[in-house]
């Protein structure tokens, strides 16, 4: 019950936030400058009674409460609305996008945590030699590089200079799905911070773990340092790279935009993009809801795994409660 309850109020909560993030980023887009009327017509002057014919069809003529209002009324029963520029539900333009985001951004999410756990074990074993100086250097150094600007330079290197992997798209011109080539230069581009922030924290995390009273005890016990390590140390360390692990693949998600820039990966950041460029409103906001209620999810399951792995919690909601007699 008790872990029942605790679930109740992260969904509660999350819910909140996400009528919050859209309330703000709708308002945001109607005081927005610009005409998306305009916008979609392009230079071609109109008619204002084209104009409001337009404005008609898609809502706009409206007063801003009542749009809202409706659009939540929509947004309840999974409709999104439909795009300005191309007058396609945006469900189906998501839908057509978000899977060539998933393929890019789990693999970095699975890449860069395996890394960070190897990375910064081995710092903190090593540390203060040399080996740990070497990995911790290069984490900070990786972890302040912008995505954006790695990305270029490995194109410029690879692409260009090299000329070993493409530059853009997922597959050549005309062929469906996605090649393993073109996932290369992202893929590295979107997990490299990702690796060096996780594995600046697994290091601290296994510093302090291998200092607990508990890593005496096995060695009391007979248990080799190595055994000691991978038995109690590192199960121990792994438990704050579960908070960690959760934010990365957010914060993984939120960084696509650019590196889908970059690379021209048609992905749901390319398409963000492009949204925003065109004031694309119903769009972009299907957009940040999509990412909005996948992050959303993706700190509940965090939370939910934290509970589960963490014994201290475990014990909180397995104690069964004494009855005074």
């Amino acid at each position: 019950m008790a872990f029942l309850k605790h679930l109740g109020k992260i969904l509660f909560s999350s819910l909140i936030l996400l009528v919050v993030v859209i309330t703000i980023l709708f308002l945001l887009l109607e005081i927005a400058p610009g005409d998306p009327i305009q916008t979609l017509v392009g230079d071609v002057p109109i008619s204002e009674a084209l104009r409001q014919q337009i404005y008609a069809t898609f809502g706009l003529d409206k007063p801003l409460w009542e749009r809202y209002f409706i659009y939540m009324g929509n947004v309840l029963t999974g409709n999104l609305g439909v795009s300005f520029g191309t007058e396609v539900p945006v469900t189906q333009l998501i839908g057509e996008r978000i899977g060539n985001t998933l393929a890019l951004a789990i693999p970095s999410f699975i890449l860069s945590t395996i890394g960070a756990v190897i990375i910064g074990a081995i710092a903190a074993k090593t540390r203060k030699r040399w080996l740990d100086s070497l990995l911790s250097g290069s984490s900070v150094a990786l972890f302040s590089l912008p995505n954006f600007w790695l990305g270029l330079m490995l194109i410029i290197v690879f692409s260009v200079t090299l000329g070993w992997l493409p530059v853009q798209g997922k597959a050549p011109y005309g062929v469906e799905g996605i090649e393993i080539q073109y996932m290369i230069l992202p893929l590295i581009t979107m997990a490299t911070a990702e690796l060096a922030f996780k594995a600046r924290i697994m290091r601290a995390s296994m510093i302090e773990s291998l200092g607990q009273d508990f890593m005496d005890t096995a060695r009391s016990k007979g248990l080799s340092e190595r055994q000691a390590l991978w038995r109690h140390a590192l199960p121990n360390a792994l438990l704050p790279m579960v908070t960690v692990a959760g934010l990365s693949l957010a914060h993984i998600l939120a960084g696509s935009v650019l590196v889908e820039k970059v690379f021209g990966w048609p992905g749901m950041g390319l398409l963000f993009i492009g949204a925003i460029e065109r004031q694309d409103t119903f769009l972009v906001l299907g957009i940040v809801i999509v990412l909005t209620i996948t992050i959303l999810i993706v700190n509940i399951v965090t939370d939910v795994v934290y509970g589960l792995v963490d014994p201290r919690l475990r014990s909180q909601v397995k104690r069964p409660v004494r009855s005074e007699s």
